[in-house]
């Protein structure tokens, strides 16, 4: 169990950190599908700190599977996006 743990603390870690270098990457390039991209990865941050702190088996459960949802959903938004201003 303690090492389930540890591996959703590195990926909460590795997901932020990925926001962060997108968002690095909008300030000097002004570009929104890098916004989108690190909105995207925070959404992902979010549902794993949800479900590592959320019991399994509570009714809420599926919900927190929605953040995930509207975080591919950004990632798609953010490829048309970018595929229609080209």
């Amino acid at each position: 169990m303690m090492f389930n743990q540890y591996l959703d603390g590195a990926a909460t870690i590795s997901q932020l950190v990925i926001a962060m270098f997108f968002l690095q990457f909008w300030s000097k390039t002004r570009d929104r599908l890098f916004l989108f991209f690190s909105g995207a990865f925070v959404f992902l941050m979010i549902e794993r700190i949800a479900r590592a702190v959320m019991a399994a088996q509570t009714e809420w459960a599926p919900y927190v599977y929605t953040l995930r949802l509207l975080a591919f959903i950004m990632i798609i938004t953010a490829v048309v996006d970018k595929n229609r201003r080209a």
